[in-house]
């Protein structure tokens, strides 16, 4: 335990809090300025734009994935039939694959495959649900997998069709869950660089992109500036984690109760 928390701390808390330190620091030096700034405002717009639609879309695609693994395995367990769990392993083995390919790969791959959408909204909302939404697929199958199935066999016996199983019973019971993975979805979004940086217009510049600008710039105010992005970057990322995963707890906590 020991030697994970010492880990924990020199590889992932140690340099954000040292960003946010000298972010501190920057502002008495001038760096504040940067907040009033009409491209860091731009970005932000866009940041925020392109994370809600990328999120509305990562949780469309994460149901419909984890929706598909659980209709797979009650094919299996209802009719024994082989192929279904090959199938539903095969789909569950897909929901990592984002995971497993690199964000550039991922936009360059898009660039080569369909270059007349480059630079299109559609295109850039869509690479960044494809890299979300495992988040939601994973935690909502793994919520699907721990559902008892004697909730909704009960629920069909008292006459209730297949939709409004879905809709009364499936759903309010894994959207804690739900939420969980769209919080780490949406932290997801927020921070992706390498998809906005390949696939984004110029007036289309993120809060990472910015941050990518202004580290390229030769100066102590561009350095400045680049942290303090940063650390509203961190502080974007942490207020949508906990907005998000703060009401699945009190959802979780509250279906305990």
């Amino acid at each position: 335990l020991v030697v994970c928390l010492s880990v924990w701390l020199l590889v992932c808390a140690a340099p954000l809090l040292a960003i946010a330190w000298r972010a501190l620091a920057s502002l008495g030096s001038g760096g504040a300025g940067v907040l009033m700034e009409p491209d860091t405002w731009q970005a932000l717009g866009n940041t925020l734009r392109f994370t809600g639609l990328a999120l509305v879309l990562a949780m469309a695609l994460g149901l419909c994935h984890a929706l598909g693994v659980h209709a797979l395995d009650r094919w299996r367990t209802r009719r024994g039939v082989s192929a279904a769990g090959r199938w539903a392993l095969a789909w569950r083995t897909l929901e990592y694959l984002p995971f497993v390919v690199s964000p550039v790969m991922v936009a360059f791959g898009l660039l080569l495959l369909y270059p007349g959408w480059t630079a299109s909204l559609a295109m850039l909302v869509g690479a960044y649900a494809l890299l979300a939404y495992p988040f939601v697929a994973r935690s909502v199958t793994a919520a699907l997998d721990a559902l008892p199935a004697s909730l909704a066999q009960a629920a069909a016996t008292l006459g209730a069709s297949p939709v409004r199983v879905l809709w009364r019973v499936v759903l309010p019971l894994v959207r804690p869950a739900l939420r969980r993975g769209m919080a780490f979805a949406a932290a997801t979004a927020l921070g992706e660089f390498a998809v906005s940086l390949f696939l984004s217009r110029p007036e289309w510049t993120t809060l990472t992109t910015l941050i990518y600008q202004r580290l390229g710039r030769p100066g102590e105010a561009n350095l400045d500036a680049a942290l303090v992005l940063s650390c509203l970057l961190m502080v974007l990322a942490l207020g949508a984690f906990s907005l998000i995963d703060g009401r699945a707890s009190r959802a979780m906590g509250g279906s305990h109760a």
